[in-house]
């Protein structure tokens, strides 16, 4: 294998790549662009399209495309060839400067929630500069923007972008206050990582419910799942390391700064974490990940499953969303430093996250919301539905010593006492972590952890950066003109301590009495995805999402179409395949056994036998258990027609969750106990055990 240096990034139009090939004026406007958000000089885009031409053919690329995230979840790509006509019946490779910078897909064939109908076709993708171009399966691909023929954003990094330029202005505005000239540009950073399952191929291919959902619809509990906790950062199988392995080569080609790879609590389940990059890359790079995942694991004759709840009964997975914000010049500004109480910029940043965090308490739990992630939330794997925020003992005393006017009293770090003499000594962090908290302040950043596994980042860094980017703009406000700066700032600094205090919890989540206490407190438990939706309108969010620039409300009212319909179409396919499944295998497997216990049966009365053998037993509980899956498929399927019958989205959401996900869930319990009383070579499809267990 070629060493990691040489191989990371080969497949990337980087900054090496283009300072080497670029005009040396050209690469410095293309620069101010990526890292000063200067607008993009038309001129440059010719040099740089056939720059990117040559070095992707030296790399063995015959296409170009516009790779953009629609609102699918997924990425898209149209490819086309650099060839272009010569005399004598011959060809040359050509790619153009408007060819870089604008394509045009069919802007009609993607959710649009109705800012597109079907007749009007056009859309637009924009080349984003500040996202490297690179090589993918033979393809020059071109991150890009998408939006309709009327300019609005049908896509998740238009959107993420604004939001990005939008805290970007507030935050300089606070930091020329504190005196900070020197700093030009502020970014917010994100290292996302990720959870994901892999199952043998062979098992996968003959689960119909994992085809076509992503989950298992059906499944008894394993005799043995995570109950030993022996899985977690335990010994990595030689064939999940060998995806391990290609999996790192394939994402460092790429220029992923893919870091740690370890086991996850449940079997099969793993994870992987990148070092922290922008934003906009950093959401770039995880669509990337995913989709990298999928094609090395089937290399490998494996399946990786990224839904959030493949199998009922063990964790699911999700995606820790590392945020932080940091200057041109290299300064984190949550980073506490060696005295936090005294550092009134920090304290002034913190407490922007905290007042954004509890008045836009809807906005992130709706960032996270899908029908996957429903499954997830509030269980012993993820945080509760309720957002809160942890900050640890040290930052919490320091705070409640400004409300309560006090001096804080620092504290020296404590040596670890392991009771090893010949273990080195170290110090203890000042505060332990806590993994039950939706968002949780880790040393110099927050972690944001209630994203599903499956999702884009774009939405929830969306949201959390607008939200900090309207309490920063109220913040510099307030100050820009004061008269004495330093009683101003500790004045805004206790107002927003006592206001939004609530918000804080260093407790356990999965505790019942939290839930309680949070109502107590005034927050939000919003327990499903039609719930969250259903704030996605309010004014207060419509408000910051357009003066920011980061939504219209045209562009916010589409998404409220086109989030509720997603879930309900995610909900119906998923009725449709348990209705597929329990009628052509389940009920016919349970009506064979059934006959064959009853010959049994019949048998051992016309030897003598009692009436209370196993069989007739067992044939009755078979034959109840049928009878009852029979009523509950025509309970489901019912449930599903009249679903026909509600019209407005948002209606008919809650509709699939409260009936027809009910109707699902009873139908589930029934075949889940059948599966239970019937012998393995005649059970349809292979049960948990053999899917959990199927990577040697």
């Amino acid at each position: 294998m070629d060493s990691v240096t040489s191989i990371f990034g080969e497949n990337v139009f980087n900054e090496t790549v283009m300072k080497a090939r670029l005009p040396k004026e050209t690469y410095k406007q293309l620069m101010r662009t990526i890292e000063g958000g200067e607008k993009l000089d038309p001129s440059v885009a010719n040099i740089v399209a056939n720059a990117m031409k040559d070095w992707a053919l030296e790399k063995g690329a015959t296409h170009f495309t516009h790779w953009f995230q629609p609102l699918t979840g997924v990425t898209a790509e149209k490819h086309d060839s650099f060839i272009s006509p010569a005399p004598e019946g011959k060809i040359i490779m050509e790619f153009s400067g408007k060819e870089l910078v604008q394509g045009e897909p069919d802007a009609s064939s993607f959710p649009s929630g109705g800012l597109r109908a079907t007749f009007e076709a056009r859309g637009y993708t924009a080349w984003d500069p500040t996202s490297y171009a690179f090589i993918k399966d033979g393809t020059l691909c071109i991150p890009t923007a998408f939006c309709s023929y009327t300019g609005e954003a049908l896509d998740k990094k238009t959107p993420l972008l604004r939001s990005m330029q939008a805290i970007n202005k507030q935050a300089l505005r606070v930091l020329h206050l504190f005196g900070n000239k020197d700093v030009s540009s502020v970014k917010t950073t994100v290292g996302p990582e990720q959870e994901y399952f892999l199952v043998d191929k062979s098992v996968y291919d003959k689960r119909e419910d994992l085809i076509l959902t992503g989950r298992t619809l059906f499944g008894a509990k394993a005799p043995k799942g995570q109950e030993l906790e022996d899985h977690y950062f335990g010994m990595i199988k030689p064939r999940v390391q060998a995806f391990m392995k290609d999996l790192n080569n394939e994402l460092w080609k790429l220029g992923i700064l893919a870091k740690t790879e370890h086991n996850e609590v449940a079997p099969a389940q793993h994870e992987l974490a990148p070092i922290f990059t922008t934003t906009n890359l950093a959401c770039d790079h995880n669509q990337l990940t995913m989709e990298v995942m999928r094609k090395v694991a089937s290399k490998h004759g494996m399946v990786c499953l990224l839904h959030e709840k493949p199998f009922a009964g063990v964790n699911g997975s999700g995606k820790h969303n590392n945020w932080s914000i940091s200057t041109n010049t290299g300064k984190n500004l949550l980073d506490p430093g060696a005295t936090p109480a005294s550092n009134a910029q920090f304290l002034l940043f913190l407490c922007a996250v905290i007042k954004a965090v509890d008045e836009y308490q809807d906005l992130l739990r709706i960032s996270v919301a899908s029908a996957g992630n429903d499954h997830r939330l509030g269980a012993n794997e993820a945080p509760p539905a309720i957002v809160s925020i942890f900050l640890g003992d040290e930052l919490s005393q320091i705070l409640q010593s400004i409300e309560e006017g006090k001096l804080y009293g620092a504290h020296e770090k404590e040596k670890m006492q392991i009771g090893v003499t010949v273990l080195p000594d170290f110090n203890k962090d000042t505060t332990d972590r806590n993994r039950t908290s939706p968002f949780a302040f880790t040393g110099n950043k927050f972690e944001f952890r209630m994203l599903g596994s499956s999702e884009s980042i774009a939405c929830a860094n969306i949201m959390i950066n607008a939200a900090v980017a309207e309490e920063l703009k109220q913040f510099a406000d307030a100050l820009e003109g004061s008269k004495d700066f330093t009683n101003d700032l500790h004045n805004l600094i206790l107002k927003t301590i006592k206001e939004h205090k609530r918000i804080i919890f260093n407790g356990n989540g999965y505790d019942d009495s939290w839930v309680q206490e949070a109502e107590k407190r005034g927050l939000l438990n919003l327990k499903s995805t039609p719930e969250a939706y259903s704030h996605l309108l309010d004014a207060k969010n419509k408000k910051v999402l357009s003066e920011h620039g980061i939504l219209s409300e045209v562009e916010l009212a589409s998404r409220y179409e086109i989030y509720n319909e997603n879930y309900s179409k995610v909900i119906n396919i998923e009725a449709l395949t348990m209705l597929d499944m329990a009628k052509k295998l389940y009920l016919p497997a349970a009506s064979k056994y059934a006959k064959e216990l009853a010959e049994i049966v019949s048998l051992k009365k016309a030897a003598g036998g009692a009436d209370d053998s196993y069989e007739s037993e067992l044939l009755a509980k078979v034959s109840s258990l049928t009878a009852s899956i029979y009523n509950k498929v025509k309970a489901l399927d019912k449930a599903v027609i009249e679903a026909k019958n509600v019209s407005e989205t948002g209606a008919l959401a809650l509709y699939y969750r409260n009936t027809v996900f009910q109707a699902m869930s009873e139908l589930r319990e029934n075949v889940d106990e059948l599966e239970g009383c019937v012998p393995a070579e005649v059970w349809p499809v292979p049960s948990y055990a053999d899917l959990l267990f199927s990577v040697k």
